[in-house]
């Protein structure tokens, strides 16, 4: 086999400040799911000093083993590479298997961007995601996002941190839950303050989601848990869960505030942590701490930058679990001159053990309580209860 030429990075391991300073004709490339073959894809950009690799999308496509509408998945991959352009990459792709081509006119022009390689086996017969066996269970939903960390934490730090704790529910419950494969893009409505930070849309990203709701439920699954590690995704998806339960009106489909925030999280947050409110915001004690302990390779502790001196009142400011009675989306670059909102150097490995461990028992418990829920709800229902025994079945 020939030797490369291209020097193939991954995209997700560097911080905003080296994707800033990469040049802009540096080829980009968006992979749906993995396997490709990195030697002819070297060779098809014309084997150039350095090619950055993206995250892989990991479903969604024709083919993929669950698939949605192609309106809905080929805008969030759209939506994803403009956000390399707008940071000023002239060179943007998504690589896929041959024969997966975007069919709706709408979105045609994306087919220039489009980079194909052979079919393999994997693509020939996939899986289905999740296997109809699981039915029955909750289907864990993990979404994180690949954004700015400041100086010290990669872009991959929101993907790395579900991904973790949802497997870590599943294998706590493995008859009462399973997970999807973790999303790595999500969010960010604060995509331009700083380089590197992806964005699907928010309204491309609830028509994805409600798109994979849509697939399960007319596959036979119920109840649904969406797991985020991106804050920039929590109100996105509250409406989906919404508009889940009115489309489909016997299933359980739950989302909540991040993770380590519930009354289990929140309670080993205030135990374990040393940095005042203000220090969790982004890259920050908490996230540092599971980076520490998750991806230490990745964390560059030498060059943590504290910063906490937001703009806050009363009802607006910045922590992992958010106060106050104001919603608001200032830029991120009037609070932030590294696009760290906390106090990282208070990170440690072992809180982000201590933290990880508390994630994963409150995932565990919430999934008792979605199956609590649609049990007892669909009690009542076969019962009659109500206007279920007069006017639906």
């Amino acid at each position: 086999m020939a030797t490369r030429k291209s020097d193939i990075f991954k995209y997700e391991n560097l911080t905003w400040d080296s994707v800033a300073d990469l040049p802009r004709d540096t080829p980009l490339v968006l992979p749906l799911a993995s396997g490709f073959d990195l030697n002819l894809l070297a060779d098809q950009l014309g084997n150039p000093p350095r090619i950055g690799l993206l995250p892989s999308f990991p479903f969604g496509w024709r083919g993929s083993g669950l698939e949605i509408p192609e309106p809905a998945f080929w805008q969030c991959i759209a939506n994803l590479l403009d956000s390399l352009r707008d940071d000023g990459f002239s060179n943007v792709y998504c690589l896929a298997p041959q024969g997966v081509d975007p069919q709706s006119q709408f979105i045609s022009s994306l087919s220039a961007s489009i980079l194909r390689q052979p079919h393999t086996a994997n693509y020939e017969t996939p899986a289905f995601l999740p296997p109809d066996s699981e039915r029955g269970k909750v289907i864990l939903i993990p979404i994180g996002h690949t954004e700015q960390h400041g100086y010290h934490l990669p872009l991959c730090v929101d993907t790395v941190i579900i991904e973790a704790i949802a497997k870590g529910a599943a294998a706590q419950l493995p008859t009462r839950s399973w997970t999807l494969p973790v999303m790595p893009y999500g969010v960010s409505t604060h995509r331009s303050s700083f380089a590197a930070t992806m964005n699907t849309g928010g309204r491309a990203f609830e028509d994805f989601w409600l798109a994979v709701i849509d697939a399960l439920v007319g596959r036979g699954f119920d109840r649904f848990y969406f797991m985020s590690g991106h804050g920039g995704n929590t109100s996105f998806l509250i409406n989906i869960v919404k508009y889940a339960g009115e489309r489909h009106r016997r299933i359980f489909c739950a989302t909540t505030w991040l993770h380590t925030s519930g009354r289990i999280g929140a309670a080993a947050l205030e135990k374990y942590r040393t940095s005042p409110i203000g220090g969790m915001g982004h890259a920050g004690e908490l996230e540092t701490s599971y980076m520490l302990h998750l991806r230490p390779d990745l964390c560059q502790m030498k060059r943590v930058v504290d910063e906490t001196d937001f703009i806050a009142t009363p009802d607006y400011y910045m922590d992992w679990i958010e106060g106050g009675a104001l919603a608001a989306n200032p830029p991120w670059d009037d609070d932030s001159k590294t696009g760290a909102y906390g106090a990282g150097s208070h990170g440690t490995a072992e809180k982000g053990r201590l933290w990880l461990e508390a994630a994963i028992k409150e995932k565990a418990d919430h999934v008792e309580q979605i199956h609590e829920q649609y049990e007892r709800r669909e009690k009542r229902r076969n019962e009659g209860w109500g206007l279920w025994g007069k006017f639906r079945k």
